[in-house]
């Protein structure tokens, strides 16, 4: 199996080249056609000569995702299930708003954190994806915008699909990287937002970075008992250490953080846990921002999703303690809308098939 072209940085695009003899304004011509003129073929870099396009074809290949389902949603939401090279399949959402074109990336096939309630912890991660295939995902989609010929290309990214971020680090930031450049999609970093189910040492490690890139954190509880019945990531990352490394990263940054806040029928949707969470955020409710998320039901979990009045009480006791919130507006509510759902479904059909 080739590696996918997409997962070198440009700078590290240009250092493979001049190792092989090529110019260095090679690297520009390549990145041109891939991001600017997207095409789908190394043949089709006509103004790049035959040597360097032998070899980029012996050694990278531009398409490794294959499109294995497309739903698409009354709102305009898009799902897409790719299949990549090793059989694994992913799935990767478009969804529109008033502001652009938003896509939600996957960053593992499975995932390992262990949420009770999320469809995505349903099959186990079996291994991380490359920073090409993360790339090549966004990459599908504005391909298939293009064929619409409206003009339309993706504006933001949301790094919130199957699998956590955090733990597949080093690829995640050579994907940042990439669509951010300037040079190629020139994606805006305040456009982009990455989520972590409270992975600390890598809050601390991103706080670092330096990017204007936006950071979610998915808390769902505001105590730790809660959080580590419904989060096994709490366990390792209980909230005396994910605390510390949100201060970190809001000191060193200087930037507002969203906390995810899933709403779970009778479970995590009380006024009690508001006013908990309205104590836990209230030293940094500054930069904080809550989004208050409507459960989408998975069939192998119990979970229903809360009571509108439910979420109306819980989103009034944190205004009233002055915590900056908003209840999310759902997109694709009429097809497998649940993160993963998709895939697991798609993954156990297969596997009954071949029984």
């Amino acid at each position: 199996m080739k590696e996918s072209i997409y997962g070198l940085t440009f700078d590290q695009l240009t250092e493979w080249l001049l190792e092989r003899g090529h110019k260095k304004f090679r690297a520009s011509q390549v990145w041109d056609w891939l991001y600017k003129k997207r095409v789908k073929e190394f043949s089709q870099m006509n103004n790049v000569n035959k040597d360097c396009i032998k070899l980029l074809e012996e050694n990278f290949a531009i398409q490794t995702l294959t499109q294995e389902i497309k739903q698409e949603s009354s709102d305009g939401t898009i799902k897409f299930l790719f299949k990549l090279q090793d059989g694994n399949v992913i799935e990767t959402v478009l969804m529109r708003f008033h502001y652009g074109q938003s896509v939600c990336v996957t960053t593992q096939v499975g995932c390992n954190i262990g949420c009770s309630f999320c469809a995505s912890g349903l099959l186990k991660k079996s291994r991380d994806l490359t920073s090409g295939e993360i790339v090549e995902q966004i990459m599908n989609v504005q391909h298939a915008l293009d064929e619409k010929a409206n003009e339309e290309r993706v504006s933001h990214i949301v790094i919130m699909g199957i699998g956590e971020p955090f733990d597949n680090y080093d690829n995640m930031m050579d994907f940042l990287r990439i669509v951010n450049s300037q040079k190629g999609l020139c994606i805006g970093a305040r456009h982009i937002t990455v989520s972590t189910s409270g992975l600390a040492k890598q809050i601390y490690d991103f706080a670092n970075e330096d990017l204007q890139v936006n950071l979610a954190i998915s808390l769902h509880a505001p105590n730790d008992e809660l959080r580590t019945k419904i989060m096994k990531i709490n366990k390792a990352y209980p909230l005396g250490k994910l605390m510390p490394a949100i201060d970190y990263y809001l000191e060193k940054t200087n930037r507002r953080i969203t906390f995810e806040y899933i709403m779970l029928r009778d479970v995590n949707d009380h006024v009690e846990e508001a006013k908990q969470l309205a104590n836990l955020l209230a030293d940094k409710r500054h930069l904080s921002y809550v989004n208050l998320i409507p459960y989408n039901p998975v069939d192998d979990h119990s979970y229903q999703r809360s009571e509108k009045e439910s979420i109306l009480a819980f989103y009034d006791t944190l205004k009233k303690n002055g915590i900056n919130c908003v209840i999310r507006h759902e997109n694709g509510t009429d097809i497998d809308a649940a993160c993963g759902q998709l895939r697991s479904k798609q993954v156990k059909k297969l596997e009954n098939a071949g029984k």
